[in-house]
């Protein structure tokens, strides 16, 4: 047990287990909840909800792994990251955090895209997008697992265990919280917050423990067919786009905003590739010349609200997601 934890009072030290592999642990990460919780009383953290790609670091054996959050692996994709994790003096460690993009001092999910497709560690340091890791959790520490120490608590030890830099950065938190602080982050063009249990374990799920406060709504949804373009448009219309809901693949509406040219040409190529004669969709789509295709891709998707039909309202393409299946992606509904 390294010092750090040796520091911890007793009755925490009890709570400590030895770990499995570092990548075991990582398999599931810990998810939040949407919700519309504005009042919150002591007890909980308050966390800048970053506009960029969820991530976990695994360090044992000498290697260094960098993992999405449904297991892809990310090593080649933002290889200044492994090199700068590998640097670490602590060399055994599982941590959680997430990936972003600076635009005009603001993360933007938009300029990550540019490497998020990419694969050739030359190319992805050739793209010109710096990237930054905002780590805020710790599940593993010189093999031992910690999930089930007070979130405080590992947060203290990831501040300790780990050197900070451009790189990698520690994710800071407030104490108090409220409609308040999400209004003064909103008017900085965040995204939104994360509330967290201050005294919450990290268990491996959704959990009511995490809740998302968000400036405005969006979501990852299902690509299930685009329409032809209009005028001196390229590419493709609109995406058609949906969600599941007990097994079948719901229509959510249309998104034919928030493209540049490179992406509606770069988009047309994946939805050909993927294109199929019968709609995927369980609901009737009434759009004159659409195209189906396989639901294989998932979009990141801004809208203002639900319409009372289920349809989104003025919604927005952000991006593609490759860090979650399509299987997976249902409709947010705010807990309280």
């Amino acid at each position: 047990m390294s010092g750090l934890l040796d520091r911890l009072p007793a009755a925490q030290r009890r709570l400590l287990t030895e770990a499995p592999s570092g990548v075991a642990l990582a398999a599931r990460p810990t998810l939040a909840v949407l919700s519309d919780r504005r009042d919150f009383g002591d007890g909980w953290l308050f966390e800048r909800k970053l506009d960029g790609v969820r991530a976990l670091a695994v360090r044992e054996d000498g290697r260094v792994r960098l993992l999405s959050r449904n297991g892809n692996r990310l090593d080649d994709t933002y290889p200044e990251l492994v090199e700068a994790l590998a640097a670490q003096p602590c060399e055994d460690f599982t941590v959680d955090g997430e990936i972003v993009a600076y635009a005009h001092g603001r993360t933007d999910f938009a300029r990550l895209q540019r490497r998020m497709q990419l694969t050739d560690p030359d190319k992805a340091r050739a793209s010109g997008v710096a990237v930054t890791f905002f780590l805020f959790d710790l599940l593993r520490l010189d093999a031992m697992n910690v999930t089930a120490l007070p979130l405080r608590t590992r947060k203290s030890l990831l501040r300790d265990a780990l050197e900070f830099g451009p790189l990698l950065r520690f994710t800071t938190h407030r104490n108090q919280g409220g409609q308040e602080l999400l209004d003064q982050a909103c008017a900085r063009g965040w995204e939104g917050l994360i509330a967290k249990r201050a005294q919450g374990r990290y268990p491996a799920r959704r959990s009511p423990d995490w809740l998302k406060l968000k400036c405005q709504a969006g979501q990852e949804l299902v690509v299930g067919g685009f329409t032809e373009p209009a005028g001196s448009r390229e590419g493709f219309g609109a995406l058609l786009v949906g969600h599941y809901e007990s097994g079948r693949l719901r229509y959510a509406g249309k998104v034919g905003t928030g493209y540049d040219r490179a992406t509606l040409l770069r988009l047309r190529r994946k939805l050909d590739e993927l294109e199929r004669r019968t709609s995927p969709f369980a609901d009737a789509v009434h759009e004159r010349g659409a195209h189906w295709c396989r639901p294989a891709l998932v979009a990141q998707i801004g809208f203002s609200e639900w319409t009372r039909d289920g349809m989104l309202r003025h919604p927005r393409f952000l991006g593609l997601r490759d860090d979650k299946k399509p299987e997976d992606v249902v409709r947010e509904a705010p807990a309280a």
